[in-house]
C-alpha cells in the first residue's frame, strides 16, 4: 500500500471512530454540476434562497472558496430515529403535526462541525502543515455532488442523496483540504425507472426527475420562506409544520435505512406526534426554551405559529381547533393573523359543507315515498 493510500485509509478509520457512518474522498472537479446549478437558478427554482445566487460560480469551485483546496473529505451521519412514531399514521391524523424526522432531536450542525474539526486536527497532526476548512450546511458548498463523487451515494430523482445500503436519511459534512489524498470512485445511480417520489410530493415540487422547484417544496415553505405561504399551496401542505419527508418515505431504497446511533437525534418533547392545538398555545418564551438546541428554533416563533395555523386550517373541523385559532386571532404578528383567518375560513367552509350535506340527506328522507 502506498503512503497516500495508507493515509486515506487511516483518515477513514478515524472518521468512523469519531462516529460518522461513512466517509469518502474526492477531487474538486464540479464542472457538470455547475452547469446544472446555473440552469436551476436561471429557472428561478430557488425562490427566496438568495444565498444560492451569491458565489454561484465559486460554489462549484472549492478552490475559489478556500484557496489551495485540491481534495474534499465528505462524511455522512445517519439521523433516522427508529423510536419515533410511525410517519404515515402521523401524517394521516389531521389533529397532529408532522415534523421532518431529521429535526426531532438535537441540532446536528454543532455536533458534526466539532467532529469534523477534530478529524481535521488529527490529519494535520499526521501530515504536518495542512490547510483545512470544515463545512456543515455552511458556506457555498455543493455537498451532494461532492458526496456523490466521494462514493457516498447517488443523487436521486427527488434530488436527495441515496446510498444503496442505507437509503437517504443522513446528514452530510465536508472538509476542504490542500493535501493530495488518494480519491475514491464516484457512486453510480440506481434509481432506474422508478419515479415513486414524483407523484408522492404533496405540492408537486419535483417537476421532473432531478428537478426540484424549491418555491413549491414544503420544506422551503415551512422553513426558508419568511413571508406569507401562497394560498394555493396551503391546502396541499396537510399537517406538515416543519419540513416534509414524503419523497423519501416512498423511496424503495429507504427500506434499507439504518437507525441513528446518536441519542441526541431521538425525539424530544413528543415532537414525533404532537397535538397541533397544544403546540399553537406555546408562547414565544416557551418556544425558545423548549426548542433550545433544536434545528426548529431557527425559524422563530412567528413562522412556527404561521405553519401550525395552516395545519389547523387543514385539520378536521372541531371546537378545539377553532378555539385555538380564535385565541390567536389578535396575535401581534400580521403574518400569524393572516394565516389564522385563512384557517378559520377553511374550518368554517368544511363545517358548512358537512351541514349542507346533512340537511340535504334529511330533506331526501322526508320526501321519500312510503314503501307501503
Amino acid at each position: 500500500m502506498t503512503e497516500a493510500a495508507a493515509l486515506a485509509t487511516e483518515i477513514k478509520r478515524r472518521a468512523l471512530a469519531l462516529g460518522f457512518d461513512d466517509v469518502g474522498i474526492t477531487g474538486i472537479d464540479l464542472a457538470n454540476d455547475e452547469k446544472h446549478l446555473l440552469a436551476w437558478l436561471a429557472r428561478g427554482f430557488h425562490g427566496e434562497l438568495h444565498y444560492m445566487e451569491r458565489f454561484q460560480a465559486a460554489r462549484a469551485r472549492p478552490a475559489e472558496i478556500t484557496p489551495g483546496t485540491i481534495r474534499v473529505i465528505s462524511v455522512r451521519l445517519n439521523y433516522w430515529p427508529e423510536s419515533a412514531a410511525p410517519a404515515w399514521p402521523t401524517l394521516a391524523d389531521g389533529t397532529l403535526g408532522y415534523i421532518s424526522r431529521y429535526a426531532l432531536g438535537r441540532d446536528y450542525h454543532r455536533l458534526m462541525r466539532h467532529r469534523l474539526q477534530t478529524l481535521a486536527d488529527q490529519i494535520k497532526a499526521c501530515v504536518g502543515t495542512l490547510g483545512a476548512r470544515v463545512f456543515v450546511d455552511s458556506g457555498p458548498v455543493l455537498e451532494k455532488p461532492l458526496a456523490r463523487n466521494a462514493g457516498l451515494g447517488w443523487i436521486g430523482k427527488h434530488t436527495n442523496l441515496i446510498h444503496a445500503k442505507t437509503g437517504s436519511y443522513f446528514f452530510l459534512g465536508e472538509i476542504y483540504i490542500d493535501y493530495p489524498l488518494m480519491i475514491d470512485q464516484p457512486a453510480t445511480a440506481h434509481c432506474g425507472s422508478c419515479e415513486a417520489c414524483l407523484p408522492a410530493c404533496p405540492t408537486g415540487a419535483i417537476v421532473a426527475p432531478y428537478q426540484l422547484d424549491a418555491k413549491r417544496c414544503i420544506s422551503y415553505l415551512t422553513i426558508e420562506l419568511k413571508g406569507s405561504i401562497p394560498e394555493l399551496l396551503r391546502p396541499l401542505m396537510g399537517n406538515r409544520i416543519y419540513g416534509c419527508d414524503d419523497c423519501q418515505l416512498v423511496c424503495p431504497w429507504n427500506s434499507f435505512a439504518k437507525g441513528t446511533q446518536e441519542p441526541g437525534f431521538n425525539p424530544r418533547l413528543d415532537l414525533d406526534a404532537p397535538r397541533l392545538t397544544a403546540l399553537f398555545q406555546w408562547s414565544e418564551q416557551e418556544f425558545e426554551e423548549r426548542l433550545a438546541g433544536s434545528p426548529i428554533r431557527r425559524i422563530g416563533h412567528e413562522r412556527w405559529l404561521r405553519n401550525i395555523a395552516v395545519a389547523l386550517g387543514n385539520a378536521p373541523p372541531s371546537t378545539e381547533a377553532r378555539q385555538a385559532l380564535m385565541a390567536r386571532r389578535s396575535d401581534p404578528s400580521a403574518l400569524v393573523r393572516e394565516h389564522v383567518e385563512w384557517a378559520l375560513t377553511q374550518q368554517d367552509a368544511v363545517t358548512e359543507s358537512r351541514e349542507s350535506i346533512a340537511h340535504q340527506r334529511c330533506a331526501l328522507i322526508e320526501v321519500e315515498p312510503s314503501s307501503h
